[in-house]
């Protein structure tokens, strides 16, 4: 008995340790020869801008699939608005694109009553599969400065790995093999 007892510790502890490193494991990014030119939008912002992605090229681009009713998505743009204003001065653009079904008329108000501080448009469904799918929202892709995809998540991300990830593509050497101005730590 106390030899089963002992084998049953033993796995737990080796468990938790497995368990605890892998929580602090480096960041996984695609390898830049694996990563594919992410696809292309231009949409409307809430003041009828057009928003696209051409237009940050050169930069790291966090894009997040959400909705409203989506509680998930509540609880990551809380971050990725922190993430905005932090990283703003190295390169990071979040750009919000809602998959909402009556569009603006529930969006405005959610991103005004939350002061979102990064862009936001409305996506479509064919956007999203373009982006490898919607089935499980939110859905965030990191974009490097080059315009590939570097990393997809679905679902809610681990907000520090993948805040590691971002500082990871912050610190990548820019298109014309340049080393950014300032690193992300």
């Amino acid at each position: 008995m106390p030899h089963q007892i002992n084998s049953r510790m033993l796995a737990m502890v080796v468990a938790m340790v497995f368990l605890s490193t892998s929580a602090f494991a480096p960041a996984e990014l695609k390898p830049v020869p694996a990563r594919h030119t992410a696809p292309v939008f231009s949409l409307k912002n809430q003041n009828n801008a057009t928003v696209s992605l051409d237009q940050f090229r050169g930069k790291v681009i966090l894009v997040n699939f959400w909705a409203t009713w989506c509680h998930g998505c509540k609880q990551e743009i809380p971050w990725y608005m922190e993430f905005a204003e932090k990283y703003k001065d190295l390169g990071l653009v979040v750009i919000g694109i809602s998959i909402d079904e009556d569009g603006w008329t529930s969006v405005k108000p959610f991103i005004e009553a939350n002061k979102v501080n990064y862009p936001v448009v409305i996506g479509t469904e064919e956007l999203g599969q373009q982006y490898g799918g919607l089935d499980s929202m939110p859905v965030s892709v990191l974009i490097d400065r080059a315009g590939r995809i570097a990393d997809s998540h679905s679902g809610v991300v681990d907000k520090d790995a993948w805040e590691q990830e971002m500082r990871q593509l912050l610190n990548e050497p820019n298109q014309d093999g340049s080393r950014p101005r300032t690193e992300a730590r």
